[in-house]
This record gives C-alpha cells, structure tokens and sequence, in this order.
C-alpha cells in the first residue's frame, strides 16, 4: 500500500492502541451494540467509510490498525479501498469498505475514524501547497503543534503521501523531510532535520556567534541560521556570510526567515514591499486580491516581499548561492501568494498544513449491508451502489 517515495514503518511497529485497550477508548454505544450482537447472534456485515470533503486517500495507518486487530481477535476483515493510496476523493466517495462480523467490527468504529479523516485532510493540504509551489523543497514541522504522538506520527505520514501525489502530479520536488526521528521514515529517512532554534541565537549573544558555535559542534553539516531574533535579517544573514563565504559559495549555507507578524523585515515598510513586488512580480500586485492575500504578499512578518527583499540583498553582496529558507505560518493559501509572487524561496518550513477547521476531519462510517442484504439509514441509500464495485 505505500505510495512511491513514501517510507514504510519502522521493524516491529505496532499499531497503537492495543486489542486490550479497545474497550477503554471506543464510544460506549458502541460496545453496547457489541453485547447485544453478542446476545442475540452475529451477522456479517459491511461499513462504507467516507467524508463530507473532497480529500486525498491516505488510510494507511487505519487499516494497519483494522488488520491488527483482526489478527488479535483471530477473524478475518475484508478491507476494500476504491482509491489508491495519494488519490484525489470527493465527497461522499467511499475511502473504504469494510467488511466483517458486525460483533468485531462495530466497538472498532471510534479508532479507525481518529486515524483516517484528519490524515486525509491534512494530506490533502500538504498535495495543494507542493502542487502550488513544485520548485520549493517543504520540512515538516508540525510536532510541536501535535496533541501527543500519536497524532504528530499521524500528520507526518500525511505530508508524505501527499507530497507523494504532488511528485506524481506536478512534478513537485515536496516535502524532503521532518523535524523529529521518531517520524523521519515516512519521508525515507533516518533522522529528522533541522539546525538552530531561537534559543540557540539568545544564547550566544549574536547571530554570528550562533553561527560558529553551530559550525564548530556540527562541521560538517550544511547550516540554515536564524536571522530575525535581533530584527536584523539582512544585516545578520550578510554578516554570517562574510564570516563563512566559502559555506555560503557552496550554496551549504541557508538563511531562515521567521519574523513574526507584528513587524516588517529589516529595511521594509508597506511601501518599500509594494516596491519590492514591483521590481520582480508585478503582476502580483496589479489584480484584485483579498486582504488575506495582500498580507501575505505585501504585510508584515515573512511576506513574498520580505523574501524577494532578502534575496535581493544577498545578491547584491555577493552571495548569490546563499540560500533561503521560510517559516512562519506557511498555510495553502500563504503557499499559493507566494506562487502567485514567484517568491525566490528554496524550502519552507511548514506546520501549518495541519487541518484548520477540525469538524472537516470528521469520517463517517455507515453500515450499508447486513446478512449479504443491501440496506442503509434513509438519505445515505448513494452509498449502496458502491457495494459491487
């Protein structure tokens, strides 16, 4: 099932949580019915799992799950999936189509639903920002925004296969990592990636110096500095260039912006930023825009002006194989102004491909046939011809 370019799981993973904690987590009304079917006799029946949203198929680790605990249970779940693994699904499209003994099956419902819709929605997010954006490499860095582990391995596996289908669509260079170990194999790597926080720059006192350090306990790494903690981003990245030109000509040497938004970059106003999309993407500006686009392009914190501002500088100082690097709330639609600005940036960073409105996440599965006999609560009977396919 793994989709090309995706990472497999690691040796000897186990799908979490366990058989024995099943009880514990599922709905109650759930484990009622599942004593009742106890009671009164099993029959087989089959779920079609879908949601409300167009979204990409990413269901692995929900039928990793299924698999698991029919292992644990000693019975057998025939999963049908219409859709391949990095898919594009519309709404109310079965993702898939579960089948088994309603006695198995029915306490099992919550679980699978938490690892199926907030994956394939966030996969979907990640697909549209490598599609808008194919030049751009992304880094996954949405684990601190995570509610524990378990969703942080989920939201990783989700860049992956959509960035997957971003390579098969658009060409898109995607995501080429994460920031943490413990989810670097959905990317096909080892280790997560990542340089310097703005700890590491208040602790040493200057951009520079942080620069040094980290040279220093990392020789042989290519280094991405921060450069907004003083609110000098070109006069810091320049600085830390003259210090390391040979890094720099080597085009090893990054620079991540990440101002916030209660501030311009050193050197921009609203004014110069307009000036600064006229120069090299006019066309940018002359259309009609939403004050949400206009921010992105043109406002405070890490705009494509900001971006353009700083490549202009490097360039002007001579260190045109410098790189660049942004962060700072790298959403779909920050990601499409930045097209739209043909932004010089060559890798953001992003956590932001998260699912912002959590109720679209939501995964729905219905019960379409009973004993081998079609049959479906009133308003869901479109499901029913998804049955022989």
């Amino acid at each position: 099932m793994p989709a090309d370019g995706v990472g497999a799981a690691p040796a000897g993973a186990v799908p979490s949580p366990a058989a024995d904690q099943v009880a514990r987590l599922a709905d109650k009304y759930f484990l009622k019915t599942k004593e009742t079917v106890g009671r009164f006799g099993d029959t087989a029946v089959t779920y079609a799992v879908f949601m409300r949203r167009p979204v990409i198929c990413t269901p692995r680790l929900a039928v990793q799950w299924l698999e698991a605990m029919a292992a644990a249970r000693g019975v057998a779940f025939d999963i049908r999936l219409p859709h391949a693994e990095g898919a594009w699904v519309g709404a109310g499209e079965p993702l898939m189509m579960l089948s088994g003994p309603l006695y198995h099956l029915v306490d099992l419902e919550t679980i699978y639903l938490q690892k199926l819709g907030p994956a394939c929605v966030a996969a979907y997010n990640a697909y549209q920002m490598c599609v808008d954006l194919p030049n751009v490499a992304f880094l996954a860095m949405d684990a601190r925004h995570c509610a524990g582990s378990e969703m942080a391995d989920m939201m990783a596996y989700a860049a992956s296969v959509g960035s997957s289908a971003a390579r098969r669509d658009a060409g898109a260079r995607g995501f080429i990592g994460n920031a943490t170990d413990a989810t670097a194999h959905h990317f096909g790597n080892e280790r997560g990636m990542g340089t310097m926080p703005h700890a590491l720059i208040g602790y040493a006192g200057s951009t520079v110096r942080a620069a040094e350090m980290y040279h220093e306990a990392f020789p042989d790494e290519a280094m991405t500095v921060l450069v907004d903690y003083f609110g000098q981003e070109v006069t810091d990245a320049i600085a830390v260039c003259r210090r390391f030109p040979e890094i720099a000509a080597s085009g090893r040497l990054a620079f991540r912006l990440d101002t916030h938004g209660g501030r311009y970059v050193e050197g921009l106003d609203l004014n110069s930023s307009y000036a600064v999309l006229d120069r090299h993407a006019p066309r940018a500006i002359k259309g009609y825009r939403t004050e949400t686009e206009l921010r992105h392009l043109v406002g405070t914190g890490v705009s494509a002006a900001a971006i353009w501002h700083l490549r202009e500088r490097l360039d002007e100082a001579g260190f045109r194989e410098a790189r660049i690097v942004a962060s700072s709330g790298f959403t779909p639609a920050k990601c499409k102004a930045m097209a739209i600005a043909e932004t010089p940036v060559d890798v953001i960073g992003t956590g932001s491909y998260l699912p912002e409105t959590w109720t679209e996440t939501y995964a729905t599965a219905d019960i379409v046939s009973y004993g081998g006999k079609p049959s479906v609560k009133v308003g869901r009977e479109f499901l029913l011809r998804y049955l022989d396919r």
